[in-house]
């Protein structure tokens, strides 16, 4: 049976598959969690509950309900039982401040809330004081002020009336509003149909493997599009969905289920080449040289292309001795690894495809459903350092300033109460703006799509030459020392200089190797021989670029950036305004001191 809506996929598997695993999560008490699964059979019997208590509240059509929890089962009952009698599901990050949920629950009107934790609960409570359309709020997680979520579902439940309003959703309809973090002002509603995400389910369908039963781990938050078409994509293929206990479980969880498969940003394997990196530093005698030898053989994989026999028979011995703990760190039977969101490093997509890990990367906005462009399984499909080909049904085309357009059943129905910023993404042919600026490179006789930077960052300086930071920002990161780096600038300056968070890992471990003492990041990043060092790495690759693209000084900053202290967004883009205002005294203390 075809799937038009997001929930027909689960009801095809009930009527094939009902008694099949679909959902896991570990559950019971902290130190004694044991992995629960729940068949196709058990999801739908609990989102019809959902589905039933929403319309004992007196919900309709088209009214909005909040999911504000990390990623468990109940997410989903939740969601599914609303999608399917058309009440529409709004998620929201765990993370953001109680200012954007007030705004976010006030535009879409939003009248029940389900939370994960006391903690989110405890922001959200007070909203019933700044939000007239709330009624109420529901709790995953059992606690003294609410019900917990499986005592309030109701035990009886009128399946005429639940079918009867399931008939009633087309896929024309609105599925969800999903509010985007953005980097400046207030987040805007991004009104997806059903067919906007099920084409983009269709579309990725035709060129990724993702096979009925195999396991994947999820992570990523489900509250962001790329995840939430993920999921409905395993649905639909009939995969095998476990959930993180959270994020500092993840290499537990990896090793426990073994994985086919999972989504990712780069920073998380990021994060585990740096801690590879660390134990091989670690390491002594012929070990060490073993190790190193492994890695400088992988920088030298070419991805799609011939390497050779003599390289073949070194890399087979590579993979055997070293690179196969990387593989094991991951489950040991990892296919592939999708990533996006962000650029990742092409040295290290080269070294984990050396290691027989590939990781793919792609291309996507929320106001997309998301996924535009992707990079495909099979070898001579990739171009490292692009975010690869349309994926079937969408169309790329470039504006005249080099602006990326995209046009396909993908692209959003408009921002919710927002017209006037609808009309200025999307034009009256289709074409939807998307905001990044992009170029086509050429590689075994294909185009591939490669992100530049994003339009509203760039930037002249003094001189009128225009500033790229992301292109400059991204090279920079291939130096193993740097793990978070932003370009400053501007018109009244002569020359770019960068903010530098250091990979402390690998600069901690440099140090020890060279006998320097420290107690702290801030000494460390004091010392005369660092200093010297991270700008002589800047130096290196400074010659990438045009003269007045080169970095000139740069300032090494002691804490890493996040979600939480507020210079990322929740899907890890720098908020660039924010940092600029943090860090306003030390980027006027680079270009008051400078002589250049």
């Amino acid at each position: 049976m075809e799937s038009k809506r997001l929930f027909d996929a689960l009801a095809n598997h009930v009527v094939n598959n009902p008694n099949l695993q679909f959902l896991s999560a570990k559950e019971g008490i902290a130190g004694q969690k044991k992995w629960r699964h729940y068949t196709f059979q058990e999801v739908q019997t609990f989102s019809n509950k959902v589905s039933q208590l929403l319309i004992q509240q007196g919900l309709q059509q088209n009214d909005k309900i909040a999911i504000i929890a990390e990623n468990r089962p109940e997410w989903n009952f939740t969601d599914i039982g609303a999608m399917q009698i058309g009440v529409i599901p709004v998620p929201m990050y765990p993370n953001i401040s109680e200012n954007d949920y007030a705004f976010i629950f006030n535009d879409a009107a939003i009248q029940y809330a389900f939370v994960g934790s006391a903690e989110i609960f405890d922001k959200v409570k007070n909203l019933y004081a700044k939000v007239p359309s709330l009624k109420g709020i529901f709790s995953f997680d059992a606690m003294d002020d609410l019900q917990a979520f499986y005592s309030i579902l109701p035990n009886e439940i009128n399946e005429d009336e639940i079918n009867k309003r399931k008939a009633q959703v087309n896929s024309e309809d609105l599925a969800t509003i999903i509010y985007t973090s953005g980097t400046t002002g207030n987040p805007k509603g991004v009104m997806l149909t059903h067919n906007n995400i099920v084409s983009n389910i269709d579309g990725v369908r035709q060129v990724t493997p993702f096979d009925p039963g195999k396991r994947t781990l999820s992570f990523l938050p489900l509250c962001h599009s790329f995840e939430r078409m993920v999921f409905y994509a395993y649905l639909s293929f009939g995969m095998h969905v476990h959930y993180a206990e959270n994020l500092e479980t993840i290499g537990e969880n990896l090793k426990e289920i073994k994985p086919f498969t999972f989504t990712t940003v780069p920073r998380l394997l990021e994060k585990v080449y740096e801690k590879i990196m660390a134990k091989g530093v670690e390491l002594t005698g012929f070990k060490k040289k073993l190790f190193f030898w492994a890695i400088d053989l992988g920088l030298q994989y070419k991805i799609g292309e011939s390497n050779g026999l003599w390289y073949s028979f070194q890399l087979n011995i590579a993979r055997k001795l070293v690179f196969s703990k990387w593989r094991e760190a991951l489950g040991g039977e990892v296919d592939f690894i999708v990533t996006g969101a962000a650029a990742m490093q092409p040295r290290l997509i080269t070294l984990f495809s050396a290691a027989g890990i590939q990781v793919i990367e792609g291309y996507g906005l929320t106001e997309t459903s998301p996924v535009l462009c992707v990079n495909r399984i099979e070898e001579e499909g990739r171009c490292i350092g692009t975010v690869g080909m349309p994926i079937p049904g969408v169309e790329i085309r470039m504006a005249e300033d080099g602006e990326i357009l995209a046009k396909g059943k993908n692209v959003m129905k408009g921002y919710y109460n927002r017209p006037d910023l609808t009309a200025e993404v999307i034009s009256e042919d289709g074409w939807f703006h998307t905001g990044d600026i992009g170029i086509w490179l050429e590689h075994n006789c294909k185009q591939f799509l490669k992100i530049t930077d994003r339009k509203k960052e760039l930037f002249k300086t003094a001189g009128g030459k225009y500033i790229a930071p992301q292109v400059i920002e991204n090279k920079m990161k291939e130096c193993p020392f740097i793990e978070q780096m932003m370009v400053v600038g501007g018109d009244d300056k002569k020359f770019i200089a960068a903010l530098i968070v250091p990979s402390f890992i690998q600069l901690s471990a440099w140090a020890k190797e060279h006998d320097l003492n420290f107690n702290s990041n801030c000494e460390l990043i004091a010392l005369p021989k660092i200093i010297a060092l991270m700008e002589q790495e800047v130096e290196k690759l400074n010659p990438n670029f045009g003269h007045w693209e080169q970095i000139k000084k740069i300032k090494l900053l002691p804490e890493e950036w996040s979600v939480e202290t507020g210079e990322l967004t929740p899907t890890m883009k720098l908020k660039r305004k924010v940092i600029y205002e943090k860090y306003a005294k030390e980027i006027e203390g680079i270009f008051s001191t400078s002589s250049i």
